[in-house]
C-alpha cells in the first residue's frame, strides 16, 4: 500500500505541476473576465456593464488626464450589474489607499433592473458570478479564478493563448473589451434587428429594482471617500434607446436626482446616439469608443478646471 501510495504520489504532483505550468499563459483569450482578476489593485476605475466595458477605453483616458492608470472593471449584464455583490468586488478590486482616485460608474437602464419574479437579492443573477465568490483580484496567474470559473480544460489555455492570436473579443490588461467583427452596413442592421427583438422581448420581465438603486448610491457614497464620482449614460443605437426610454422614460432624469444629492457629476451621452457607430446597436464600436473615451475625458477635464 505504501508503494502504491509513493508511485501515486509522483502521478499527482505531475498533474498538478503541468497544471500550474498551464496557468501562466492565461491572458486575455482565455475568457470575458479572467484579468478583471489579475493586479495591480487600481486607483482609477470604470464600473458598469458591457457597455461600459467596450465604450470606456483606459489608455485614452490615461493620456488624457496625465498621471491616471484607469482600470475597466465593468463586467457584463449578467455579472456585473449594480447591487450588493457588485460593491462587495469593487472594494476588493481597488488599491485600499486610494485617497484621490476618479472613477466613472457607467449606467443605463438595465444594469439597475432586475427580473419581475426576483424577490431577494441572494437570486440576483450575478449570486452565482466570479464577483460573488473570489477573494483575489490581484495575482497572476490567478488559479483561484481558474479552478473556480474556468470549466473548459486547461489546455485549451495554452492553445488559445494570446501568442497565437487574438480572440474576436480579446479583454486588455487594463480592463478594456476589444471586439473585432465585421462592421459592414447591411451586417450591422441585421445585428440591431435582432437586439432590438431580444429587448422588446427582455422588457417585459424586467423592473427597475430599488434594491440596485440602494446598492448604486452606497457604491457612489463609498467612492466619493476615495475620489471623484462620474456618473455616464452611454447610450445605444436609436432602436435601443427608444426601448429604453419607454421602459424608464425618467431614466437620466432619475440619474440626474442621485448625482445632485450625491454631490457628483452626471454626464449624460444618450440624447447623442446617432453620433457613434455600434456593433450590435447596443454596445459601441471600438472606433466610436475612441471617440466617445475622448470626449468623456474632456468633460472630465472641463469639470476639473471648473473645480479649482
Amino acid at each position: 500500500m505504501k508503494k502504491f501510495l509513493f508511485k501515486i504520489s509522483f502521478y499527482i504532483i505531475g498533474i498538478i505541476a503541468v497544471l500550474l505550468f498551464l496557468g501562466t499563459y492565461a491572458d486575455g483569450n482565455t475568457d470575458d473576465n479572467y484579468l478583471h482578476f489579475t493586479g495591480p489593485k487600481p486607483s482609477d476605475m470604470i464600473m458598469g456593464d458591457s457597455r461600459g466595458s467596450q465604450a470606456v477605453i483606459p489608455d485614452i483616458l490615461d493620456h488624457k488626464l496625465k498621471g491616471r492608470k484607469f482600470n475597466n472593471f465593468s463586467l457584463n449584464l449578467t455579472e456585473s450589474p449594480y447591487g450588493p455583490v457588485y460593491f462587495e468586488a469593487i472594494k476588493k478590486k481597488l488599491n485600499p489607499d486610494t485617497k484621490n482616485g476618479i472613477f466613472i460608474l457607467t449606467v443605463d437602464p438595465w444594469c439597475l433592473s432586475t427580473g419581475r419574479d426576483v424577490k431577494e437579492a441572494k437570486d440576483f443573477t450575478e449570486s452565482t458570478s466570479a464577483l460573488a465568490d473570489m477573494n483575489f483580484y490581484d495575482v497572476a496567474p490567478n488559479y483561484e479564478y481558474l479552478l473556480k470559473h474556468h470549466p473548459e480544460s486547461w489546455f485549451h489555455i495554452y492553445r488559445d493563448r494570446e501568442a497565437v492570436g487574438r480572440s474576436n473579443t480579446y479583454l486588455h490588461k487594463n480592463g478594456w473589451m476589444e471586439v473585432t467583427v465585421n462592421v459592414e452596413p447591411d451586417t450591422l442592421r441585421k445585428r440591431e434587428a435582432r437586439k432590438v427583438n431580444d429587448y422588446l422581448d427582455f422588457v417585459k420581465y424586467q423592473k427597475i429594482s430599488q434594491v440596485r438603486l440602494d446598492a448604486f448610491d452606497d457604491i457612489i457614497q463609498y467612492l466619493k471617500t476615495k475620489g471623484t464620482v462620474y456618473i455616464v449614460r452611454i447610450p445605444g443605437f436609436k432602436g435601443i434607446m427608444e426601448i429604453e426610454n419607454r421602459y424608464s422614460p425618467d431614466f437620466s432624469k432619475r440619474l440626474g436626482s442621485i448625482a445632485q444629492k450625491n454631490g457628483v457629476k452626471f454626464f449624460d451621452f444618450s440624447p447623442y446616439h446617432d453620433k457613434y457607430v455600434f456593433i450590435d446597436g447596443n454596445h459601441m464600436y471600438r472606433e466610436s469608443g475612441k471617440v466617445f473615451t475622448a470626449q468623456l475625458a474632456d468633460s472630465i477635464l472641463l469639470d476639473k478646471k471648473m473645480q479649482k
